[in-house]
């Protein structure tokens, strides 16, 4: 018994290792180079759908976790707004994605908060969370950076300070720089500061009742 019993710790420690493995330093599910999760069209404030290969023309694609209720998400929308107006015309892509279900982050809320703003990129809501959860986003905002073949190079925050005034390191334009140069950036995974994504969690029901 004793034998089995070590056999069957050793290989709970081992199952343990390997699914740490497969993530990051600080993402529960990614880690750089890991193939980019797909999504099928999602409806967006413009009235269109965007799926993940309608962005396959460009070489570099941003993918950021956003909402409407979280004050970090809200403090960096013009950040995002001015992002998406320097890669205009370029070969880089990028797409705001929320999966917030909460009233004040349901698409209705989306389409208004992106007309008083005048977003000017893509701006995805997926009522299901799926991306959320295949991409191991847990903060809003939250930044994935992909590469030609779609591999992450880069996941975490925009840059290293929330205030905007603050800001002296912008890891997401460096990740798309290295990206350009079919290199991996220097710094390739961050702390995203923000508030936490409001995954639904399903209640466990008891059996017979």
């Amino acid at each position: 018994m004793k034998i089995i019993r070590t056999m069957l710790a050793s290989i709970i420690t081992l199952g343990l290792l390997q699914s740490n493995v497969a993530a990051g330093e600080f993402n529960p599910v990614l880690d750089i180079k890991d193939p980019a999760p797909k999504w099928a069209a999602l409806p967006a404030t413009d009235g269109k759908r965007y799926a993940f290969d309608d962005f396959k023309e460009k070489d570099v694609l941003v993918v950021a976790f956003t909402c409407n209720s979280c004050p970090y998400a809200v403090d960096y929308e013009d950040r995002l707004i001015a992002f998406s107006r320097k890669i205009k015309d370029s070969k880089v892509g990028f797409v705001a994605i929320n999966v917030n279900k909460v009233e004040e982050d349901l698409l209705p809320a989306m389409k208004q908060r992106a007309k008083e703003k005048g977003f000017n990129f893509p701006y995805l809501f997926d009522e299901t969370q799926e991306i959320a959860k295949k991409y191991g986003a847990g903060y809003t905002p939250e930044f994935f950076v992909l590469n030609k073949e779609r591999q992450v190079i880069y996941m975490g925050a925009m840059d290293d300070s929330p205030d905007a005034d603050k800001v002296k390191v912008r890891y997401v334009d460096l990740a798309i720089q290295a990206a350009q140069a079919g290199k991996l950036p220097a710094k390739q995974e961050t702390i995203a500061i923000g508030c936490r994504i409001r995954i639904e969690r399903k209640r466990r029901t008891r059996s017979g009742s």
